[in-house]
C-alpha cells in the first residue's frame, strides 16, 4: 500500500463515492469481515464519527467567521473614532499647535514651502 498524504483534505467526490460503498455493502446479505474495521459496525462507527467531526469543524468555522466579523467592525469603529479625535485636536487647538503635532500630525509651520524648478 503507497503512502498517503493524510494532511490534506479528501476530495468531495471521494467522500460521496465511499457513502455509495457504504450503502452497497448494507445490502450484502451475509457480508462479514475478520477485521473489525472493515465490518458495517465499523465503518458505520466511522462515518458517525466523521459527521461528528464535520459538524464540530462547521461550528468552529462559523464561530471564528464571526468572532472575525466582530473584530473588524471594532477596528473599523476605533479607527473612526481616533479620526474624529484627531480632527477635534486639529479644531480646538488649530494646525500648528503642539497638541496637533501630539496627536500625529504635522505642524502647519513645519511644511516646507514649495519651490519654484528651474525650467
Amino acid at each position: 500500500m503507497p503512502n498517503t498524504d493524510t494532511s490534506r483534505r479528501l476530495r468531495p467526490d471521494y467522500i460521496d463515492q465511499d457513502l455509495d460503498s457504504l450503502r452497497g455493502a448494507r445490502t450484502i446479505v451475509g457480508y462479514t469481515s475478520g477485521r473489525p474495521e472493515t465490518s458495517l459496525e465499523g465503518l458505520q462507527s466511522d462515518y458517525a464519527e466523521m459527521i461528528a467531526a464535520q459538524d464540530a469543524e462547521t461550528e468552529i468555522m462559523v464561530r471564528a467567521r464571526a468572532a472575525a466579523d466582530r473584530a473588524r467592525l471594532a477596528e473599523w469603529q476605533f479607527h473612526n473614532n481616533v479620526l474624529a479625535m484627531k480632527e477635534l485636536v486639529r479644531g480646538i487647538y488649530g494646525s500648528d499647535s503642539d497638541e496637533a503635532q501630539a496627536v500625529g500630525y504635522k505642524k502647519k509651520s513645519d511644511r516646507k514651502r514649495p519651490r519654484r524648478s528651474a525650467a
